[in-house]
This record gives C-alpha cells, structure tokens and sequence, in this order.
C-alpha cells in the first residue's frame, strides 16, 4: 500500500520531484569563452548600433587617413568581431570613378543659335548682307562652324553679327562662295591669306594653281637648296641698316659674293677642269677653303637657275618688305689660293636706300 505524497519508481512525477532542481550556473562558472560571447552579446542589446555613412570620392584613396575629411572611412560594428570598439577598414584598392568633363559650347541660353535666313555681318566695320547657305556652302569651313549655331556670334549695336576681321578682302571670299569667282590677279595674295584664315580649302587650292602662286612654288623649290638664304637676305637688311645709321646716309653698300659652283682654278690654266661637278679629295678641298672678303656669300647650288636669278630673288625679296635695291657686279674675288689657282667667285656691289 502506497502512502500519500509518494510515487513508484517508474513514474518521471515522483523522480522529478525527488530530484532536486538545478540552480542556474553563476557568471563565474561559465567557462571563459563563453563568458566573453555573453558579454558582448549582452552589450550590443544594451547600446544601439551605430550607423555608417560611407562616402565615395572621386580622388584615389592614395592619401593617409588623417587628410580624409570626417565621415568619409567606412565604420564596422560587427559584434562577432570580438571586439566592441568600432575600427577604419583599409582603404580600398579598385580604381577610384573617374570625372568626365565635358566642355561647355557657348550658345545662347544653353540651346543652339538660331540665325534667319538673309545675315547682316559687320566684318571689321565692312558691312555685308549674303544668305545663310552661302556661308554653309562648303563644310569642314571656318564660316561654315561658325554659323553652324553651336556657337555664339556676338551682334553690335545694330544687330549685324560681327566678324573682328578685315573686310576690304571679304567680298572676295563671298563671291567664291556664291559663284566659285576668282579675285583678280593684283588680290591673290591677299586673298590666299584671307582664305587660310578661314580655312576655305577649295578656294585655296584654286588660288594655289594660279598666277603667281604657282611661280611661287617654283620659285620656292629653288631657294630651298639654298638653306641660308632667309638668314642671309636679314643679315643684308642689318648690315646696311647699321651703316646708313652710322654715317647718317639715305642709302648704304654692300659686297655680295654669289657663285653658283666651286670654281677653285682659272678656266684659262687648266680648261679640262672647268665643269660644274668637280671632285676632289678632302686634303685637296681644305688647300681651297677661304672666305671672300665680303659682307654676304651666297652659293653654290645645283639647279638650271643661274646667278642672275638668284640676284632677281634677293632684290624682289627685298621690295616685297619696302627695301629698294640695286646691284651691280663690280669683279670677281681673284684671291690667291695656292700655286696658279686662284678664286674666281663674282662679286656684287648692292645699294640699298633708306628713302
């Protein structure tokens, strides 16, 4: 017979209630592992997150992080991390985003210039009146860009769009570009530089194959050979500048030596050696070194072009910047080398007047 208050072995009531309960483990029994998990759990429940602003910046991350303006690290508040206190992740190592730039065209109010159909322009206070085609005629142009509406035409007080060129050859390039009409010859020049200006390629090829454009080339390719021949035409120009101003004369003179070939014998002692091309040794050449006695040497070249053309080059080239020349020979150097050689190189008297 059982008596109140017990229970039977088999019975999991009366074991749990002989059993007596377990207290709960105290914070120092817990092993330390544990403890410390515990903590930090415990804290970050107690405090709120904090939040992290990140901030990217167009430069590269190169610089230290006490030049980084504050708020601009990336902050981690992980509580697993073991620690509690927040830390700087390193800076990062993919390219920083680039800037593109884009240049800003000056229009009016951010939008393209719209232009009517008939234009006044105002070309350097030359007034002229044409259509807009015309000035489109041709692409890849100056005129055509700039009335193209991406940029902004500035107006002078009466509206006309100005142009801050001169106009005494505009009406030249508006007839081209109406007709495909050609300045006459005595405005070629002027022209050519106007249509370079801006940069009007048909009508510059045409003025190009024109007289006298085109004896300019040819011209040119002569004095090509004559490397020198720029610093020497300045060298002519100082030099009797100098002497005008020293005596305080209208003109001055000069001795030009102008020799198209090396002639380092006299024809009349030795004729089989007077040719154009003479080949001799490098000893042989130095016993012929010499400089005339005379303030400008022009030569030798290889070319058909003889000596009076380069003389007709010099004066022209002169007269092209107001300088008025005149030449004349006056003999030959007749210099004594060695044995019966002798230097035979003409010589040129130049008067060049001041006014």
């Amino acid at each position: 017979m059982q008596q109140n208050g017990s229970a039977s072995p088999g019975s999991s009531e009366g074991s749990d209630r002989e059993r007596p309960p377990q207290s709960p483990l105290s914070f120092s029994q817990l092993p330390s592992a544990t403890r410390v998990r515990r903590f930090i759990q415990e804290r970050h429940r107690a405090l709120p997150l904090p939040r992290v602003m990140v901030v990217f910046s167009a430069a590269g991350d190169s610089g230290s992080s006490s030049d980084r303006p504050p708020g601009s690290a990336m902050i981690s508040a992980d509580p697993l991390e073991g620690s509690a206190a927040p830390r700087k992740t390193p800076p990062s190592t993919a390219p920083a985003p680039s800037l593109s730039l884009t240049k800003s065209v000056p229009s009016v109010g951010g939008q393209e210039q719209e232009f009517p159909e008939i234009l006044s322009l105002n070309v350097g206070g030359t007034f002229f009146t044409t259509r807009l085609s015309t000035l489109r005629r041709h692409e890849d142009t100056m005129l055509a860009a700039m009335f193209s509406g991406r940029y902004h035409i500035p107006q002078d007080a009466d509206g006309r769009y100005f142009i801050d060129r001169d106009g005494l050859y505009f009406g030249d390039i508006l007839n081209f570009l109406r007709e495909g009409e050609l300045p006459p010859r005595e405005r070629i020049r002027a022209v050519h530089r106007e249509a370079q200006y801006y940069s009007l390629g048909p009508l510059l090829e045409q003025l190009e194959d024109t007289q006298p454009l085109t004896g300019e080339k040819v011209r040119q390719a002569f004095l090509d050979l004559l490397p020198y021949y720029r610093d020497n035409l300045e060298r002519i120009v100082e030099i009797a500048k100098l002497r005008a101003m020293q005596k305080k004369a209208r003109f001055a003179k000069l001795k030009i030596c102008v020799y198209k070939e090396e002639m380092p014998i006299t024809p009349y002692e030795r004729p089989l050696f007077n040719s154009l091309r003479f080949e001799r040794s490098d000893s042989e050449a130095k016993l012929f070194e010499h400089h005339c006695e005379v303030d400008v040497s022009f030569g030798p070249w290889e070319a058909v072009a003889d000596v009076y053309d380069l003389l007709h080059c010099i004066v022209s080239d002169l007269a092209e910047r107001g300088i008025s020349a005149e030449q004349q020979c006056i003999g030959v150097c007749d210099k004594h080398l060695i044995n019966h050689y002798y230097c035979k190189r003409p010589i040129y008297e130049f008067k060049i007047t001041w006014w």
